[in-house]
C-alpha cells in the first residue's frame, strides 16, 4: 500500500512538475545525454517557430535556424549551449539570432544551459532555458550612440561580444529603473497622456496633491482639474501649440478633487517616437500655491512699509533749530513712531512712541496713533488734555490688548524753550552745551491704552541754550545686546551725541543706529530702533 502511494505521488508530482513548466513565460528544453529532445514546452516552440524535431544535436543549427550575432554566421552546432550542456559545461547569457522559415523576420534569444547529472556526478543530460530579447536587441542596435549604450567607435554593433550586449541592456534597465524611481518619488506631480491627452500614468505626487486616486483619473482627461479660472480660448491655444510639437511652460490655476484651487507651474513636453511623431504628452506640476502667498505677502509687507515710511518727515524746519529723526523697524513694518506737527503759532510738535511687539500689527496701531495724534493736536492746544484723549481713543481700540508709549515735546521757537508730557515712555535728555545731562525726560504717566480714565499732565516751561541738544530714544537702541546679553544702554547713545556735537541732527540719528548695531554684534535686530534729535543753533 505505502509503495503505491508513494508511486502515485511521485507520478503527481511529476505531473505538477511538468504544469509548471509548460506555464513559464521561457522557453526550456530538455534532452537526455544522447541529444533526444525530452521535453520543449509552449513558450520555446512560439519563440523558435517550430517544436521538438526527431534530429541529431549536429543538425540543431539548420533545423533551427542557429546564427552568430552577426546575423550571418551559423552557430557551430558544437558550440550551441545545450550541445555544451551535454559536455558538462555551464554556459550563461549566450546571445544567439533565430531565423528559419516560420520565424522569417528572425528573433534573438539569450539562452543559458546546463547539464543534469547522476549521484556519482556523471552526465546525464543537459537543458537550456532561454527568452526573447528581440525588442530589447533591437532597442540596442538603434541606440548605439547613447552614451550608457555606446559600441566601440570601430566595430560595427553585430560584431560585439553576446556578453557584451547583455551587460548594456543590464545598463539600460538599470538606468531606465532610476528614471522610474525618481519619478514615483519626486514631490512634483507627473502626468503622462497618450496623443489624444488620455491620462495613461500619474504619479503619487500628483495623487497627494491633487486629491485624485490613479484609478479616479486613468482613461479620463487632465480637464479633470479645470478650474474655472482660464477660459476656452486659453486651453484651445494650449493644445494646439503641443500638438505642433511645442512645449508649453506657464503658471496656471487647477482645482483639486475637494474643490480646493492650487495654483501650480506646469510643464507640458511632446514626446516623439524614432519617425519624430508624437505619441505621447509629459506633464510635470509644481504646487505653488504657498510661494504664491509668501509673495504676495511680500508685495502687501512692502508697500505697508512704503507707506509708513511717507508717514516719517525725517526732518523738521524750525528757525534756531536742527532736528531729524530716524526709524529703522526690525521687520518690514514696524511700531515705532516719530512726528512732526507743525502748529498754528508757529511752535512745533515733536512726537516719539513706541507700540508694544512690533510688526504689521504694531504698524497698523501705529498709524491710528498717528491718526489720532495729529487730529487731536489741532484742538488740544495743552500736552497733557492731548495725551488724555488720545488715550481714551486707543483704549476703546485696543481693548487691553496692546499699549503705546508715548512722549510729546511742545517746542517753541520764540521763547526757545520747550514743554514735555510722556505716557509710560523710555527716558529721555536734554543734554547741556557741556555735554552734561541737563534734564532726564520722564513720562508722568502710564503708556497709553490701558486705563481710559487716567489723566495726564504736561511740564513746567523749560528754556534752552545755545549748544543744547534733545535726545528722544525707543527702548529698541537701548535694549539693543551684544553676545553677552549686554544692553547698548542709553550712556552709550549719549556718548556719541558728546564725541560729536559737531555733527548735524541728521548725522546723529543715523550714528546712533549704527554705533548700536556695532555694538550688537553678530546678534540680531530684535527691536525697532528709532532717536530724534533737536540741536539748538546759536542765536544770532
Amino acid at each position: 500500500m505505502r509503495g503505491s502511494i508513494a508511486t502515485k505521488s511521485a507520478l503527481d508530482d511529476a505531473a505538477i512538475l511538468r504544469a509548471i513548466f509548460e506555464s513559464l513565460a521561457v522557453g526550456v528544453v530538455v534532452c537526455d545525454q544522447q541529444g533526444r529532445l525530452l521535453f520543449f514546452n509552449p513558450e520555446a516552440e512560439r519563440i523558435l517557430g517550430m517544436g521538438p524535431m526527431n534530429v541529431s544535436p549536429a543538425e540543431w543549427t539548420p533545423t533551427y535556424g542557429c546564427y552568430r550575432p552577426d546575423m550571418r554566421t551559423p552557430f557551430p552546432a558544437e558550440q550551441l549551449p545545450l550541445a555544451r550542456a551535454l559536455r558538462g559545461e555551464e554556459v550563461p547569457h549566450e546571445l544567439i539570432f533565430i531565423r528559419n522559415p516560420k520565424q522569417a523576420a528572425g528573433v534573438w534569444i539569450s539562452v543559458s544551459g546546463r547539464p543534469f547529472r547522476d549521484g556519482q556526478g556523471a552526465v546525464r543530460g543537459g537543458a537550456v532555458v532561454f527568452r526573447d530579447v528581440t525588442e530589447a536587441q533591437n532597442l540596442l542596435r538603434n541606440h548605439t550612440d547613447a552614451p550608457f549604450l555606446a559600441c566601440a567607435a570601430d566595430r560595427p554593433a553585430t560584431e560585439i561580444d553576446p556578453g557584451v550586449w547583455v551587460e548594456r541592456f543590464d545598463h539600460f534597465r538599470g538606468f531606465f529603473n532610476r528614471i522610474s524611481m525618481a519619478v514615483e518619488q519626486t514631490a512634483d506631480s507627473v502626468i503622462i497622456t497618450n496623443r489624444e491627452g488620455v491620462i495613461e500614468y500619474v504619479n503619487p505626487a500628483f495623487e497627494e496633491t491633487t486629491g485624485y486616486a490613479e484609478h479616479e483619473v486613468l482613461g479620463r482627461t487632465p480637464s479633470v482639474l479645470k478650474s474655472g479660472q482660464h477660459d476656452q480660448q486659453f486651453y484651445k491655444d494650449l493644445w494646439s501649440q503641443l500638438l505642433a510639437g511645442q512645449p508649453f511652460r506657464g503658471t496656471i490655476v487647477n482645482r483639486k478633487k475637494s474643490g480646493e484651487l492650487y495654483w501650480a507651474e506646469q510643464t507640458i513636453s511632446p514626446v516623439r517616437d524614432q519617425n519624430r511623431q508624437i505619441t505621447h504628452f509629459v506633464s510635470v506640476l509644481k504646487d505653488v500655491t504657498e510661494l504664491r502667498k509668501q509673495q504676495e505677502q511680500e508685495f502687501f509687507l512692502q508697500f505697508a512699509r512704503e507707506v509708513q515710511q511717507r508717514f516719517y518727515n525725517t526732518t523738521a524746519s524750525l528757525p534756531g533749530f536742527d532736528i531729524a529723526g530716524a526709524a529703522y523697524p526690525v521687520a518690514h513694518t514696524g511700531g515705532d513712531y516719530f512726528d512732526f506737527i507743525r502748529q498754528p503759532d508757529g511752535c512745533l510738535l515733536i512726537v516719539i512712541g513706541d507700540v508694544s511687539g512690533h510688526g504689521f500689527g504694531s504698524a497698523l496701531v501705529m498709524a491710528g496713533t498717528r491718526a489720532y495724534v495729529r487730529s487731536h493736536a489741532r484742538l488740544e492746544p495743552d500736552m497733557g488734555s492731548l495725551l488724555t484723549s488720545v488715550n481714551r481713543a486707543l483704549a476703546a481700540d485696543l481693548d487691553g490688548r496692546q499699549f503705546v508709549t508715548l512722549l510729546l515735546v511742545h517746542l517753541d521757537p520764540h521763547r526757545r524753550s520747550f514743554q514735555y508730557a510722556g505716557a509710560g515712555h523710555e527716558p529721555c535728555y536734554l543734554l547741556r552745551r557741556s555735554g552734561e545731562t541737563g534734564l532726564v525726560l520722564n513720562s508722568a504717566g502710564p503708556p497709553l491704552g490701558l486705563f481710559p480714565d487716567h489723566e495726564f499732565s504736561s511740564s513746567t516751561l523749560v528754556p534752552l541754550e545755545d549748544g543744547e541738544s534733545l535726545v528722544l530714544l525707543t527702548d529698541g537702541i537701548t535694549e539693543s545686546a551684544n553676545g553677552a546679553g549686554i544692553e547698548f544702554g542709553a550712556e552709550r547713545a549719549l556718548e556719541f551725541v558728546r564725541d560729536h556735537a559737531q555733527n548735524s541732527a541728521a548725522e546723529l540719528v543715523q550714528g546712533i543706529y549704527e554705533v548700536a548695531r556695532r555694538f550688537a554684534g553678530e546678534q540680531p535686530q530684535r527691536d525697532d530702533i528709532t532717536s530724534v534729535i533737536c540741536k539748538v543753533n546759536p542765536s544770532r
